[in-house]
Order: structure tokens, then C-alpha cells, then sequence
């Protein structure tokens, strides 16, 4: 069974915390400001624990140091935790270290309290105790479970297809043959579908982004560019099925026979993308010149009709605009080789 991403960083976040606390207590340091540490610095990617934790190191050193500073002040008073934790969010702001800003004032304010004498030793310790919670988090990212986001990536992509070939077959027989039927449960599958978009592509942006650490993906280049391509079309269909939910319905003129051709077309067009690997280019084309002719034809009525000619397109014309659209996208940019690869990589 696949770990899920969520499980393996939940397990990280675990072994960090464990070989943290474990090194503190060794060197006779306290370890839970370097287990706080450690806790937020398991990021999605390993390039992101390695650039926050740049960010974090500098953001608890000046936490730490206004905890000092106002430690020697005014002693453990309410006046000292609430300017340490100020002071300590004013400068990091300024200095554009958001990322640290949360750890530099929950270390800022921990240190008042714990902090009774040696306070320049305190002030050491602590950055030694940071930069332990870093290392650790980062090593253990890095190592452990390693982020290989390709499977998912490619079970996503494939996932998307499959419902975007099941939604586009609803929203067609929903227009041709339910009229003003209430389109809200097709307006909610692209609204899903684009919610998935969002999450591949994501996922997509953290492969990339340890594009430079490991072979495995360098190796993957290629495959990762298909995906993107991939994913490209998704999106594009998701814009065109959005488009057709805006079309008014209730002034269609086709005869059943003629919906009927229409709808096979569609089925045609969805079982390419349920069952990508049966994907048969002549079979595609076949059907697009129905399509294609279809809207030649209801094209030339409208040029050709004795009655004033509409201002706007009427909804057969957008129809059949949407889905010649829509089987160009298919055969431009889909291919079933990405489909094919995603189901090895689960094997």
C-alpha cells in the first residue's frame, strides 16, 4: 500500500521530534524550543524547510534577543512578555522574515519564563537549540520518505480525466434533452473539478521544486512536462464545460434525431477520456466531421434565413462551438501515454 502524503509527513514530523529531543537532552539543553522548531520546519518539499529554515534561524536569534533584553530590564513581568513579543513581530516584519515570525515570538515569550540567571548562556542555548530543531527537520525531510510526488501527480491527472469525461456526458444530456432542468449539480462538478486542478498543480509545483535535489526526478523531466501538458487541457476543458452551463437552453431547435447524434458524439468523446489507453485517433476524427458538419450546417441556416439575423448567436451555434472545441482539446493535448504511465506507477 502507497504511504499518503499526509501519513508520511505526520511520520517525519514524528522522527524529528524524537532524534530532537533526544540530541537537546544530550547536550543537557532544554529541548522544547527546539522541538517547536522542528515541528514547523517539515515542510512539503525539502527546498522549502532549507529556505524558511533560513529565515527562521535569523527570526528566533532576534526573538531571543529581545527576551534578553527585556529580561534585564524588568524581570519576569507582564510588561517583558508582551514587549519581547512586540518588538520581536515589529522587526521581523521589517525585515521580511514572515516565515520565522511565528517561532521568533513563541521563542521570545517561552524565554521569560525560563530565563532566571546566565542569561547571555540562556541567549546561546538557545540559538544552539534553533539551529538543532532546523538541522534535524531538514535532514529528516530529506532522507525519510523522501517527497516523490509523481504518483499521485499521475493517478490525479487521471482521476480528473475520468470525471471530467463522466461530467461532460451529464452536462450534455442535461442541455439536449432536460432543457431548463437546474444545471446546480453540473455547476458543482466543475467547481470539484477545478478544486482538483488546484491540488495536482500544486503537487506539480512541489515536484519541481526539488527538481535540482534528486535524480529520480531529473530523470522524470520529460514525463513531468506531459503532465503538465496534461493538466493544461483539464483546465481548458473545465473553462469550456463552464462555458456551456451559460448558454441559455430554452430556445433549442433540434429535432431528436439530431440531439441524438449529438449525444453519441459526446459518449464517444467521454469514453476517450474514462478509458484513455482505448484512445483511437480515427475514430475521434470520425466523429469530430459529424460534429464539424453539424455546425456548417447550422451555420449556413442562420446566413442563409429570410428573418432579420440575431444580434447573438443562437444556442445551437454555441453548442457545437463549445464541442468542436472541446475535441480539438482532446486530440491536441491529450495523450493517453501519460494515462498509461500513471497506472505503472501504482503497480
Amino acid at each position: 500500500m502507497k504511504r499518503s502524503f499526509q501519513g508520511s509527513r505526520i511520520l517525519k514530523t514524528g522522527i524529528a521530534i524524537f532524534l530532537t529531543a533526544t540530541i537537546c537532552l544530550w547536550f543537557n539543553w532544554p529541548p522544547v524550543f527546539a522541538v517547536i522548531t522542528a515541528i514547523v520546519s517539515i515542510e512539503p518539499t525539502v527546498r522549502d524547510s532549507i529556505k524558511k529554515g533560513l529565515v527562521r534561524f535569523p527570526a528566533s536569534a532576534i526573538g531571543s534577543a529581545f527576551a534578553v533584553f527585556f529580561i534585564t530590564l524588568f524581570g519576569n513581568a507582564p510588561i517583558t512578555y508582551t514587549l519581547a513579543a512586540v518588538f520581536t513581530i515589529l522587526v521581523c516584519y521589517k525585515l521580511n522574515l514572515h516565515a520565522g515570525l511565528l517561532v521568533a515570538t513563541l521563542t521570545s515569550v517561552a524565554m521569560v519564563e525560563v530565563i532566571h540567571d546566565h542569561i547571555l548562556v540562556s541567549f546561546f542555548i538557545r540559538l544552539g537549540t534553533t539551529t538543532v530543531g532546523l538541522l534535524v527537520s531538514i535532514a529528516v525531510n530529506m532522507l525519510v520518505f523522501p517527497p516523490n510526488y509523481r504518483t499521485d501527480i499521475l493517478k490525479s491527472i487521471q482521476n480528473i480525466s475520468e470525471r471530467a469525461g463522466t461530467m461532460l456526458e451529464h452536462t450534455f444530456h442535461t442541455i439536449l434533452f432536460e432543457g431548463d432542468a437546474n444545471l446546480q449539480q453540473d455547476k458543482e462538478f466543475v467547481k470539484r473539478l477545478t478544486t482538483e486542478i488546484r491540488k495536482t498543480e500544486k503537487l506539480i509545483h512541489y515536484h519541481r521544486d526539488d527538481f535540482s535535489l534528486y535524480p529520480w526526478v531529473r530523470d522524470r523531466e520529460a514525463e513531468l512536462r506531459m503532465a503538465e501538458r496534461q493538466l493544461l487541457f483539464l483546465h481548458n476543458l473545465e473553462f469550456h464545460l463552464n462555458a456551456l452551463l451559460r448558454i441559455p437552453l430554452h430556445s433549442i431547435k433540434w429535432s431528436p434525431a439530431e440531439r441524438n447524434i449529438i449525444m453519441r458524439a459526446v459518449a464517444e468523446l467521454a469514453d476517450d477520456l474514462q478509458h484513455s489507453n482505448e484512445y483511437d485517433h480515427e475514430t475521434h476524427q470520425q466523429q469530430l466531421k459529424i460534429i464539424t458538419d453539424f455546425f456548417w450546417e447550422d451555420s449556413k441556416a442562420v446566413s442563409t434565413s429570410d428573418a432579420m439575423h440575431p444580434i447573438l448567436f443562437p444556442p445551437e451555434f454555441k453548442i457545437l462551438y463549445e464541442l468542436i472545441t472541446i475535441y480539438d482539446l482532446v486530440d491536441n493535448f491529450f495523450d493517453p501515454n501519460s494515462v498509461k504511465a500513471a497506472r505503472e506507477a501504482v503497480k
